[in-house]
């Protein structure tokens, strides 16, 4: 705490790592809750955003531009608006302080935005391909499959990434769903160290616990940090 308030603006020496072991025993169990949930949510919105994406682009069927516009109007509607029946309904389902009732609501809510995207990315794709693969013999599903996902990973990298990013920090529905401390995620883990070591004056273990946090998002876009940019430029032109 000298260092802290009398150099703050420079590097502190000597370097105190008991911070980071401090740290991370504080914020372990919410990290792991929030991987858990950060990984399935995005994988099963990726999995399930495919398929639609692909009808509604690939797919000649009446009212196909009315249904889609319909699912796209889903993105006016406020977050805060559908906190109430969203409750009552994962209540319903008895899933309320489980993983799955963050899981199941956020691979639902983030389905429209990987839609917009993604059904754009699967118009703009060669249609000589897909009339290739069907003289071969191939049927929808290995087109989709074979052909449109393949050409498609920059974009769904892109779409993983926001995901991850919009359930990594999320903090009020989690809030609203996980009563218990010990299934609590990041934001609210942070926050309950955060009155914590405030009040007892440990800003040392406090910033250690900020920097474990962001940790495996910063890995997460290194590692994805190539689709990310190419599905960005490629978006740009093709949609």
């Amino acid at each position: 705490n000298g260092q802290f308030y009398s150099g703050y603006w420079l590097p502190a020496w000597p370097l105190h790592m008991e911070n980071y072991t401090d740290a991370w025993h504080a914020v372990s169990q919410y990290i792991w809750n929030s991987l858990v949930v950060t990984i399935l949510s995005t994988a099963g919105t990726v999995l399930i955003v495919i398929p639609p994406s692909y009808v509604f682009a690939r797919f000649e069927f009446r009212l196909r531009e009315v249904l889609f516009y319909l699912i796209l109007m889903l993105l006016f509607i406020p977050a805060l608006l559908t906190l109430v029946p969203l409750f009552l309904e994962v209540k319903a389902l008895h899933r309320l302080d489980t993983r799955w009732a963050l899981i199941l609501p956020y691979i639902s809510g983030s389905q429209v935005l990987g839609i917009l995207i993604l059904r754009s990315f699967f118009s703009s794709q060669p249609v000589e391909l897909y009339e290739a693969a069907e003289i071969d013999g191939a049927g929808e599903l290995v087109k989709m499959v074979r052909i449109g996902v393949p050409l498609s990973f920059p974009v769904i990298g892109t779409i993983a990434i926001f995901t991850a990013l919009n359930v990594w920090g999320d903090y009020l529905w989690p809030l609203v769903a996980l009563p218990s401390q010990g299934n609590w995620t990041m934001p609210l883990g942070l926050v309950n160290c955060q009155s914590t070591y405030v009040s007892n004056q440990q800003w040392g273990p406090l910033f250690a616990g900020y920097v474990i946090a962001a940790l495996p998002i910063v890995v997460l876009f290194l590692l994805l940090m190539d689709y990310f940019i190419k599905g960005l430029t490629e978006g740009a032109v093709k949609m």
